[in-house]
Order: C-alpha cells, then structure tokens, then sequence
C-alpha cells in the first residue's frame, strides 16, 4: 500500500513539534527571542474550531513545552486558551469588526491575561507568582507582526 501524498499530516506535525522543541530551547537561551505564546493560542484556536483531534493535542503538547521552559504550573496554559476559547473570544469576534484589532486582542489576552490567570492560581495554591519583565511589550509586538501574518 502506498500512501497518498495528500495526506501526511503526520510528518507535518513531527516536524512540527520537533521544530518548536528547537525554538523554544534557543528562546530559552536566548531572550530576545519570543515564546511564540500568542501564536500557539491562535493555532489551538484554529484547531478547536475545526474540530482536530491531532493538531489539538500537538499544540497542548507545544504549550506544556513552554511552561516547562518557564516553570509555570502544569496545563495552565492549556485551562487558560480553552476558557479563553469558550468565554472570551466569542465576545472578542462579536464586538470588533475590524480584523486587525482582534488579532491585539489575542495577543494582548495571550499574554497579560495568561500572566493574571497564573497570579491568580499562585494565590488560590499559595505559590509564587510569576514576574512579568520588560521582554513582554518586545514580545507582544513581534507576536502581533507574526499573527498578522497568519
């Protein structure tokens, strides 16, 4: 049996994942590069409304990558895009019109909003909270060019 070319969604997705270990490593080590946090919340967006099982659980993959590079709690960033997803950006896409001020809404609720949900959480689990540096506005305007894109 050969394989279609058509469908090899799963070779895309490996490199896929292995591509973003990669990225997040250098992003790691090297701090003017982004955490691309914005744009995984758009790819796991795209990926619950088309109902993809796989793309699903590679992007969860992806985030769970990013707060392990972090130290931020585990699945936090998982509960926070699928609330984000189901109550907040349906009034996101009712209220705005215009396409690029939805997208800085993503990126802005992408990262201020996911640094007050882990706030939040550090005080209901009385841990520490996370420290929000001076890389987050240089973050959020190259997500936003990146988003853009997409």
């Amino acid at each position: 049996m050969q394989r279609s070319l058509s469908h090899q969604n799963y070779i895309i997705t490996f490199l896929y994942i292995i591509g973003f270990i990669i990225y997040s490593s250098l992003s790691s080590i090297y701090p003017f590069l982004p955490p691309m946090l914005a744009v995984l919340y758009i790819f796991f967006f795209k990926a619950l409304d088309n109902n993809d099982l796989l793309l699903t659980i590679v992007i969860s993959l992806s985030l769970m990558i990013f707060e392990a590079n972090n130290g931020f709690i585990l699945f936090s960033s998982i509960i926070y895009g699928y609330l984000i997803y189901k109550f907040v950006i349906p009034k996101i896409s009712q209220n705005f019109n215009c396409a690029s001020c939805g997208k800085i809404s993503h990126v802005l609720l992408s990262y201020f909003g996911y640094y007050i949900f882990l706030h939040l959480t550090s005080t209901i689990f009385l841990t520490q909270s996370p420290d929000i540096d001076y890389y987050i506005v240089y973050y959020i305007v190259i997500e936003f060019f990146l988003v853009s894109l997409l």
